[in-house]
């Protein structure tokens, strides 16, 4: 039984954020907050799945042998993450290269993975990384590019209260080092 399975901790769970609303002043019993403390944490546990997807596994579910060597790019992958600090929602999209080297990866793998580490609690340097780093050393390519443009409740909604600013990361290993390669995705994405 896993965690999100357990009836004792999703109680005490439940119990935990109907307190939480009393703290801020709201009184959870009435209307429209009483099935609060559950949608809520079925919501967080859905933002979270993250850590219930193995994207090592993701990745070995679609590895095809090809003769191609020219760089694979999806972009514009929607992604949607809680910043580890303040457990406010990131969202924004990531364009994710590769070069083959023998090996392709079924298409539809790429988001999957970005999902796999995007729901978790994060910040977006590290999840650029980890993407990444996670195609580099499962695909094998000859290289990986990862571009992540992201917008953060946590400086739009609080702080610094910046509603047009995005956050843009970047993670480039293998050939996406070279210059004129990096120049070429870079022109790609665009």
């Amino acid at each position: 039984m896993t965690k999100t399975e357990n009836p004792e901790l999703n109680q005490e769970l439940i119990s935990n954020i109907t307190s939480l609303l009393e703290a801020v002043g709201e009184d959870p019993s009435r209307d429209g907050l009483l099935k609060t403390p559950s949608r809520f944490l079925k919501a967080f546990k859905f933002l979270t799945q993250g850590y219930d997807k193995n994207p090592v596994e993701i990745i070995h579910q679609a590895l095809f042998d090809a003769d191609y060597s020219e760089m694979v790019i999806v972009k514009n992958i929607e992604l949607y993450s809680l910043c580890e600090h303040h457990l406010l929602p990131f969202f924004g999209k990531c364009h994710v290269a590769y070069i083959p080297n023998g090996k392709i990866i079924g298409l539809s793998k790429i988001p999957r993975v970005v999902d796999a580490f995007a729901r978790r609690l994060q910040v977006q340097e590290r999840l650029t990384s980890q993407i990444a780093e996670a195609l580099m050393n499962h695909l094998n390519p000859l290289g990986v590019g990862v571009v992540m443009e992201a917008s953060h409740l946590c400086m739009m909604m609080r702080g610094v209260e910046k509603q047009n600013s995005y956050t843009t990361t970047s993670s480039l290993l293998g050939d996406f080092r070279n210059p004129a390669t990096r120049t070429e995705f870079f022109n790609l994405i665009k």
